[in-house]
C-alpha cells in the first residue's frame, strides 16, 4: 500500500571474542597502531571522491591501510567522560572502528545488511586484571543472511582481526 512502511525484525547472534593482556594500556594501542593504517580521512575521503577506476579506488585504499590490511576510520575515547568524573584513576577505555573498504564492498555487495555491521569495533579497555581487547565477530553477524559468500568473506577478515589482537596483546 502506497505510504505505508515495512517494518522487519531480523535476531542476529553475536559472539565476541575477548584477549586480556599484561601489558598497559598505551603498549596495546601502540602495538594496534603499528598494524593498523591511520590515514588523515578528510584527505583519504577527497581521495576516494575523485578515483575514476575501480584499480585507482584499490590504489588509495591500500596506501592506506596497514600491514594488517586495515584502517582506522574513527577512534572514540570512551574513557573521557569517565575521567571527567573520576580523574586521573578512571580506567582508560578507547573504542576502534577499523575495517578494509574493498572488504566491505565485497561484503556488502552479496549482503547488503553488512554495511550495518562495518567498519568493525574494536574495544580496548583497561581492568583490574588486565586490558582487554574485544571483538564481536562479522561472520557472527552475518551467519543468519545464509550467504556462504559473504560468510567466507567474514570470516577472513576475523581471522586478521583476531589475529592483530592477539599480536597486540602479547
Amino acid at each position: 500500500m502506497k505510504g505505508r512502511q515495512r517494518m522487519a525484525t531480523r535476531q542476529v547472534q553475536v559472539q565476541r571474542v575477548s584477549v586480556t593482556s599484561p601489558r598497559s594500556f598505551h603498549e596495546v594501542v601502540a602495538a594496534l597502531e603499528t598494524t593498523i593504517g591511520r590515514p588523515d580521512m578528510k584527505a583519504f575521503a577527497a581521495s576516494i571522491a575523485a578515483v575514476r577506476t575501480e584499480a585507482e579506488l584499490e590504489a588509495v585504499i591500500h596506501e592506506a591501510i596497514g600491514s594488517s590490511g586495515l584502517m582506522e576510520f574513527m577512534r572514540l575515547d570512551l574513557g573521557e567522560a569517565l575521567r571527567k568524573e573520576l580523574g586521573a584513576a578512571a580506567p582508560q577505555t578507547v573504542r576502534l572502528l577499523i575495517g578494509n573498504p574493498l572488504v566491505m564492498k565485497q561484503m556488502v555487495k552479496v549482503v547488503p545488511d553488512a554495511g550495518s555491521y562495518a567498519p568493525v569495533t574494536i574495544l580496548i579497555e583497561e581492568r583490574p586484571d588486565g586490558v582487554h581487547l574485544s571483538y564481536d565477530r562479522m561472520a557472527s553477524f552475518l551467519a543468519s543472511y545464509g550467504s556462504s559468500e559473504a560468510l567466507a568473506i567474514a570470516q577472513d577478515l576475523d581471522s586478521k582481526v583476531e589475529a592483530l589482537l592477539a599480536a597486540a596483546a602479547l
